[in-house]
């Protein structure tokens, strides 16, 4: 059984102390395939050497995560730019709006969205999208910049079965991890009424650990909690929903 975590932060300072042993926990778990997003440039010196040392399970993306677009963020999504000039990466992200944090760079942030967005689209690559209290805002991007060659992951999909459907149209998978297992998680009570298609598994560790792991540090085997709740909700064995799962993250990353 091949699992794939199509969004996990392993090169994070919260991993310093085990990072080696906490990757091999998740590969012994049947973890073969994580998806690395971007925050900004002081990270990515720390991707590459993640990607070195794990090059057969570890796939990059490039991208600036919205909560850090700041006074400097022309500088980073230049360095964006140089990045995916110089070398493949699977995806741009994570990259989108986030209104829980800071409310008053959204401008900033819209600007620099819509720019990342124009630069997938270039690179012939899939967006990894960040939504935090900002549906409405992204969606209205998304039926600006939406084509045949816009497509991605709405990554941490948090919304209603409305804005589901909603995301789904605009050619994004739905990113489902830890949250799918919180008792006000409020997904699970529609989940099953989408399509497995439509769906990606992912943890985001070392954030939104899954039950029984809440509130503690996640990493990247816990993924198999997000995968037996799947397993519940939809009546189907968890070989099944990695297997689709899985194909799903090939459609969207092309490996």
């Amino acid at each position: 059984m091949i699992i794939t975590d199509t969004h996990t932060h392993l090169y994070s300072e919260a991993f310093n102390e085990d990072r080696h042993e906490m990757i091999h926990r998740a590969i012994d778990n049947g973890v073969t395939r994580f998806f690395v997003p971007a925050i900004d440039s002081t990270y990515t010196k720390a991707m590459f050497q993640l990607e070195k040392e794990f090059s057969e399970y570890v796939f990059l993306m490039a991208g600036l995560h919205p909560t850090h677009v700041k006074e400097n963020y022309k500088e980073e999504l230049k360095h964006v730019d140089e990045v995916l000039s110089k070398r493949k990466f699977y995806a741009v992200g994570e990259i989108g709006i986030d209104l829980y944090w800071d409310k008053t760079t959204l401008t900033i942030q819209k600007e620099a969205f819509k720019y990342q967005i124009k630069l997938a689209k270039h690179y012939k690559l899939p967006v990894v999208i960040h939504c935090r209290e900002a549906f409405d805002e992204i969606f209205e991007i998304l039926e600006t910049e939406k084509s045949d060659d816009l497509y991605g992951i709405f990554h941490c999909f948090t919304g209603t079965l409305e804005q589901a459907h909603q995301a789904i149209a605009y050619n994004m998978k739905l990113g489902i991890g830890g949250v799918v297992t919180f008792k006000n998680g409020k997904i699970d009570k529609f989940l099953n009424q989408i399509d497995l298609k439509h769906i990606v598994l992912e943890t985001d560790a070392p954030y939104l650990s899954p039950v029984p792991y809440r509130g503690k540090r996640n990493e990247s085997a816990y993924i198999t909690k997000v995968l037996e709740k799947l397993s519940e909700l939809y009546n189907i064995p968890t070989e099944v929903i990695a297997k689709i799962t899985t194909q799903n993250s090939k459609d969207i990353f092309k490996i």
